[in-house]
């Protein structure tokens, strides 16, 4: 059974009554929620456990780390990061949503500044899936719509993507590659654009099937990880040439 670690800031839902109200056993409780439904190991952190709850203990008992952040980036320290760094390159897949763009660990593996245009209009999302036959949009309708998220939109400032698997189109006119998988090392990576806080978007049933689909997609193993350093020749050195 696949073991998944969902991680959430937590300060939203404890400083907004109105966010607190969508999501009574916050954001974090919300996904654990649907995907043990799914059927996979759940277990939940937040930034102000001891270790923001990802301790060497946590990770080793994870898969797929699931990543949602916006108020306190900075306040994510960076001994931990660096820990959840090593064990994406040495397997653990990730799962990075919304705001978490701009978390130290998702810049931290894509090398920019991973910056973006935003706004907040209650504008509709319509979700346009790119590649009918990836995996993460199995079940998924070619296109859907939530009534009301926040706008993120082009240029994203992130390297080219692996694979794009869904765009998206807003009300105010914007386009964005809303889902996009990276390979970092032995770790698979995808970000899912959707998820603001103050709307029940984790409630939509496509967004949960998409992200089921992505922690079953992270959590597939590449080639063994190799070993690097120093090494014996494969062939025989200072031999007569042939």
């Amino acid at each position: 059974m696949t073991r998944v670690t969902v991680w959430n800031e937590y300060r939203h839902e404890k400083a907004e009554p109105n966010v607190a109200e969508i999501y009574p056993e916050g954001i974090h409780g919300q996904i654990a929620s649907f995907l043990q439904a799914a059927g996979f190991e759940t277990q939940t952190a937040t930034l102000d456990e001891p270790e923001h709850g990802l301790t060497e203990e946590v990770l080793a008992r994870t898969d797929v780390l699931i990543w949602w952040g916006h108020w306190a980036h900075d306040e994510v320290a960076d001994e931990i990061v660096e820990r959840v760094h090593k064990r994406v390159l040495h397997g653990m897949g990730l799962v990075v949503l919304h705001s978490g763009h701009m978390s130290k660990i998702f810049m931290k593996l894509m090398g920019t500044s991973c910056d973006l245009k935003w706004r907040e209009a209650d504008e509709k999302e319509r979700f346009y899936v790119i590649d009918p036959t990836h995996e993460i949009v199995r079940g998924i309708p070619e296109s859907f719509e939530l009534e009301k998220e926040e706008m993120y939109g082009e240029h994203f400032d992130i390297p080219a993507p692996d694979e794009t698997v869904l765009l998206s189109w807003f009300e105010g006119g914007n386009v964005f590659r809303s889902g996009i998988t990276y390979k970092r090392g032995n770790g698979r990576i995808f970000y899912f654009q959707p998820g603001h806080e103050s709307y029940p978007t984790y409630y939509n049933e496509y967004v949960q099937q998409i992200i089921c689909n992505g922690v079953a997609y992270c959590a597939s193993k590449r080639t063994k990880y190799p070993v690097y350093g120093h090494t014996e020749n494969i062939y025989p050195i200072g031999g007569t040439e042939q």
